[in-house]
C-alpha cells in the first residue's frame, strides 16, 4: 500500500474522516516518507493529524513534545477513545507510573507519547530514546523557541539535540502563530534548514473580529455578551486583580464565570480549567496564563478587556475560539492608556534595547490594527506575510466590513495637534496638550507658560473626547510617538512633517458612541441552548428533530461522564448534527458518519443507533 492509500486508510478507520483538509495530505505523505517539516496552520486547522497519522503508519512510537502539561491527559484520553495506544510523561506522574510508561516505551507498546520538553531533555530520557523504536518527533507549539515571541520557553532552544542525536528520524515542528522572523528563528534553532515548509493561510473565516474603543468597558462587555448567554468563552484581562473582579461581577450578572491566573493555587487552576473543558456555558476570565493549546472545540467567543502585547498574541488568543469551524467571535476593547501601560512595562523590563524596540514595534502594529478603518482580516493576514492583494477587500465578517466606520476630514485638527505637541516641547502627554489646545488656564499650563503659545486655545471648538480620539489615531498612524521612559510624553515623528506642511490630508474614523446598559441575560433551557449552538453550525434544526437532538446530546453526556472525559471527546457537535441529518439505522450507515472511526463505532455506534431509532 502506498503512503497516500495508507494515510487515507488510517484517517478513515481511526479518525472517521473521509478526506484530508487542505495541506494535510501533502504534509502527512512527506513525513511518512521520512522528511522533516515546518507546519504553520491556524488553530482548528487540523495540525495534530499531521503527526498523528504518520505516527500510526511509520514503524515505532511518535514522540510529541508539548509544553502543555495540564492538557496532556485530555490529549491522551482523546487518542485512547480512537483506539490509539497513547501515553504521557510529565511531572504529574509518580515514580511508579512514570516507570511503567517508560517500560511500555522500550517494549514498543505505545503509538504516541506526549512529553514535556523539560523531561525530554534529561539525560535519562534521551538514553531511553536510544533503546526505543522512534517513528518521528513532533514539536508542537514550535513558536515557543523564539526569544522574541509571546510564549518563549528556554527549553525549546535545546531541542536541536534531537537532530544531533537522532539525525535519521523525521521531525515535524508545528505552530499556529509565526511571522517571517519567527519562522526563520524556528528553522535556525531547531536545525530545520532542510525541512520542507507548509504554510497554510492564517485566515479563520468563521471568526468575526470586532474592536472598539474602551468607553465603559463593563457596559460594553455586557452588550457584547447579551446574545451569548450560556456559551463557552474566554475573557482576557491584563491583571490578576481585574480577572478576579470581572469574574465576580459577571457571576452577579447571571453568567457562569470563573477566574484563572498564575496567582491561584495549582489545584484551583486545574479545577477551573477542567470545569471549562468539561462543562458547557462556562466563561473563563483569565490572564495570558490560560489558554495555549486548549483543545475545547466549541469556545464560541474570546474577548479582550485590555490590549494584548502584539498581533501574534492577539491572533493566538483569539484562535482559541471556533476550533470546530462554527461561527465564533473575537471582541476587543482598547484604549490609549493600554498602550501607555504596556509601553511602560516594556521599558521597565530587563530585556535588551533591541528586544524592547521590537516589542514596541509589535505593540504599535497591534494599535494600528485597532485604529484602522479598513478590513481587520485583510490587515491581519497582511501582517503575517500573506498576499491579500487579489483577495478580500471586504471580508464580510469583521466590524469594519459589516458596519463601515464613519470617517471625517481631520487634516486641520491633526495639524493643530501636531503643532501643539511640537511647540510644547515634544515631552508632554496628550491630556496636557489638549488643555493647551482648549485654552485651559490651569496650574500646569501656567507653570510652563504654555498659555503664551500661539497654539493656546486654537482647539476650543473641539470637545475633549474628540481630541483624545485624534491623538490616539495620530499615534496609531505613526505621526506621533510616545516616550515611555518619560511617562508617555508625546513627540512628533519625521512622518508628521508632510502633515504639518499641509502636503497630505488626514482622514480619521469617528469614535463609537457610549452604549446603553443592556438587560441581564435571559436564562434559557438546555434544549434551547443546544438548538442555538447547532444553528451556528449552519444546520438549523427542524422543530420535529429537537427531541432527537437533545436525546443524542444526553447520550453523549452520559457516556462522557462514565468515561471521565469531556463530551466533545466522544463526538463533536458536528458529528451529532450529521447523525441527526442522516439518521443511520445500522452500523454500516453509522460508519459513514464523519468523525466515527472504527473504535468509536464499536464502542458507541449501537448506543446512538438505538437512540435514533427509538425517538
Amino acid at each position: 500500500m502506498d503512503n497516500y492509500s495508507a494515510a487515507l486508510d488510517v484517517l478513515n478507520r481511526t479518525f472517521g474522516y473521509a478526506t484530508f483538509r487542505p495541506n494535510q495530505q501533502a504534509i502527512v505523505e512527506h513525513v511518512i516518507s521520512g522528511g522533516d517539516a515546518l507546519v504553520l496552520m491556524p488553530t482548528g486547522g487540523g495540525k495534530s493529524l499531521c503527526y498523528q497519522v504518520p505516527s500510526l503508519i511509520r514503524d515505532g512510537v511518535g514522540i510529541v513534545v508539548s509544553p502543555l502539561i495540564a492538557l496532556m491527559q485530555d490529549q491522551v484520553d482523546a487518542m485512547r477513545q480512537l483506539g490509539v495506544r497513547a501515553q504521557f510523561l510529565n511531572s504529574s506522574l509518580d515514580h511508579l507510573a512514570a516507570n511503567a510508561v517508560e517500560q511500555q516505551l522500550i517494549n514498543g507498546e505505545i503509538d504516541l507519547l506526549y512529553v514535556a520538553p523539560e523531561r525530554l531533555l534529561t539525560p535519562r530520557f534521551l538514553q531511553l530514546l536510544t533503546r526505543a523504536n522512534v517513528a518521528l518527533f513532533a514539536i508542537d507549539e514550535a513558536h515557543c523557541v523564539s526569544q522574541w515571541g509571546h510564549d518563549f520557553r528556554p527549553e525549546y532552544r535545546e531541542l536541536s539535540i534531537l537532530h544531533e542525536r537522532f539525525p535519521t528520524i523525521p521531525r515535524i515542528a508545528l505552530t499556529a502563530t509565526a511571522d517571517a522572523p519567527t519562522r526563520a528563528e524556528i528553522i535556525e534553532r531547531l536545525s530545520l534548514a532542510d525541512a520542507r515548509q507548509f504554510i497554510t493561510s492564517f485566515d479563520r473565516p468563521n471568526i468575526c473580529y470586532r474592536m472598539t474603543q474602551k468607553v465603559d468597558a463593563n457596559r460594553q462587555l455586557l452588550a457584547f455578551l447579551k446574545d451569548r448567554a450560556n456559551e463557552a468563552g474566554i475573557i482576557y484581562c491584563m491583571s490578576r486583580k481585574k480577572v478576579e473582579a470581572t469574574a465576580e461581577w459577571l457571576t452577579e450578572e447571571g453568567y457562569t464565570a470563573i477566574p484563572y491566573h498564575a496567582g491561584l493555587s495549582a489545584e484551583t487552576r486545574t479545577r477551573h480549567q477542567q470545569r471549562f473543558i468539561r462543562e458547557e456555558g462556562v466563561i473563563v476570565v483569565a490572564t495570558i496564563a490560560f489558554g495555549m493549546g486548549i483543545d475545547k472545540p466549541d469556545v464560541r467567543f474570546v474577548a479582550h478587556l485590555d490590549l494584548p502585547k502584539s498581533i501574534e498574541s492577539y491572533y493566538q488568543e483569539t484562535g482559541r475560539a471556533g476550533r470546530d469551524g462554527a461561527a465564533s467571535d473575537a471582541w476587543l476593547a482598547y484604549s490609549l492608556s493600554d498602550v501607555v501601560t504596556i509601553g511602560k512595562m516594556i521599558e521597565s523590563g530587563e530585556a535588551s534595547d533591541e528586544r524592547k524596540r521590537l516589542e514596541r514595534q509589535k505593540l504599535d502594529a497591534l494599535f494600528g490594527l485597532c485604529e484602522t478603518a479598513s478590513c481587520r482580516r485583510q490587515s491581519l493576514l497582511r501582517y503575517f506575510g500573506e498576499d491579500v492583494s487579489a483577495r478580500m477587500f471586504n471580508c464580510g465578517n469583521c466590524d469594519n466590513c459589516l458596519t463601515p466606520a464613519e470617517t471625517w476630514d481631520a487634516t486641520l485638527v491633526s495639524r493643530q495637534a501636531l503643532s501643539a505637541v511640537y511647540k510644547t516641547g515634544n515631552r508632554f502627554g496628550a491630556l496636557h496638550v489638549i488643555d493647551v489646545l482648549q485654552g485651559k488656564m490651569n496650574d500646569r499650563v501656567m507653570q510652563f507658560n504654555h498659555h503664551t503659545l500661539s497654539v493656546f486655545g486654537i482647539g476650543r471648538d473641539t470637545d475633549i473626547n474628540t481630541w483624545r480620539g485624534i491623538f490616539r489615531q495620530l499615534l496609531a498612524l505613526g505621526y506621533l510617538q510616545a516616550d515611555m521612559a518619560r511617562y508617555g510624553g508625546l513627540s512628533v515623528t519625521e512622518a508628521s512633517r508632510v502633515v504639518l506642511k499641509g502636503e497630505v490630508p488626514v482622514t480619521l474614523r469617528r469614535d463609537a458612541v457610549k452604549p446603553n446598559k443592556p438587560a441581564k441575560p435571559e436564562r434559557k433551557s438546555a434544549s434551547e441552548r443546544s438548538v442555538e449552538r447547532a444553528k451556528k453550525h449552519g444546520a438549523p434544526i427542524d422543530a420535529n428533530d429537537e427531541p432527537l437532538w437533545q436525546a443524542l446530546r444526553e447520550t453523549r453526556a452520559r457516556i462522557a461522564k462514565e468515561q471521565g472525559v469531556p463530551s466533545f471527546v466522544i463526538f463533536h457537535d458536528t458529528t451529532l448534527l450529521e447523525m441527526l441529518r442522516v439518521k443511520p439505522s445500522n452500523l454500516q450507515q453509522m460508519a459513514a458518519i464523519s468523525g466515527v472511526g472504527n473504535a468509536k463505532l464499536t464502542r458507541y455506534g449501537q448506543a446512538f443507533i438505538d437512540v435514533i431509532v427509538g425517538v
